[in-house]
């Protein structure tokens, strides 16, 4: 199967970042969201990475143009029927995912691969609404898509060995490595990451440290590049209740019980860089 126009639907941090990434690696692409506001915000991240990257030497000033000239934008879903694979990188939300799968079912020749690229939502539930239960996958970016290396491959129960050998090909295409999660809430990813972020946020609300104590500790003592409570501003805090809800249905184990703070955070609209104020503000 050869992939020439690559399809995204999402132009928020993920979905930005995975087009950039994907007409970086030549293929030209359709990046697909509600509104020309997200549309056009989502181009301006991508052109002023793009302008960094000249700046620092690694592309070219034709090579910067080339690339903002593979990307297409578009708010009618139907234009999806021009796309080889597509790559879903909307809101983390199981009604609004299920949906978007069914139109593109609907929408897209029998041969495309749609990937989701949730956080957390296991992919043969998304796989179920569709007619093509074999051609769905879970192709899990990390955040910031143009910069971390990893992409989790996650096959349903009803995916095919050709789907997943293509999904494969194609993160390694796109210059990451590719590592295969079997297709459980969370994955590998949020299975450790999420419970970690938020047994940070119950420190936090027993008082047990401070803001700051607990960033500096996991910095410091954990060597993590960033603190538990800044990565939950970076990655959302609806996000990381929305993952945090998933694992604590879809096992039923008090021990992935999203805390209270996260929730008050969410329901105050505190989610964190994307709204200036979160456990920082910006």
């Amino acid at each position: 199967m050869e992939i020439k126009i690559f399809g995204v639907i999402g132009a928020g941090q993920m979905g930005n970042g995975i087009a950039q990434v994907a007409a970086i690696s030549g293929f030209n692409v359709i990046m697909n969201d509600i509104s020309m506001e997200f549309l056009s915000k989502g181009m301006k991240t991508i052109e002023r990475l793009l302008i960094k990257g000249v700046e620092k030497g690694k592309i070219s000033p034709d090579e910067k143009e080339a690339v903002l000239g593979r990307i297409r934008t578009t708010t009618d879903i139907t234009e999806m029927k021009s796309a080889d694979f597509i790559v879903e990188a909307a809101t983390e939300n199981e009604p609004i995912k299920f949906q978007l799968f069914k139109d593109l079912d609907g929408i897209c020749a029998p041969h495309v691969i749609l990937s989701s690229n949730t956080s957390s939502i296991p992919i043969g539930r998304i796989a179920a609404k569709t007619r093509r239960p074999d051609k769905v996958i879970g192709m899990h970016f990390m955040n910031p898509v143009p910069v971390m290396k990893l992409v989790e491959v996650i096959p349903a129960i009803t995916t095919s060995e050709s789907t997943l050998r293509i999904t494969w090909d194609l993160a390694v295409k796109f210059g990451k490595t590719p590592a295969k999660a079997d297709d459980y809430p969370g994955f590998i990813a949020n299975r450790i990451l999420m419970p970690m972020i938020n047994e940070a946020i119950y420190c936090l609300y027993h008082g047990v440290g401070t803001r700051d104590d607990i960033d500096t500790v996991m910095k410091l003592g954990m060597n993590h590049p960033m603190g538990p409570l800044a990565l939950a501003d970076l990655i959302g805090l609806d996000t990381c209740l929305a993952i945090m809800e998933t694992l604590y249905k879809g096992f039923n184990d008090s021990k992935y019980r999203p805390c209270p703070l996260l929730r008050k955070y969410v329901e105050a609209g505190w989610l964190g860089r994307k709204s200036n104020r979160g456990f920082y503000s910006y």
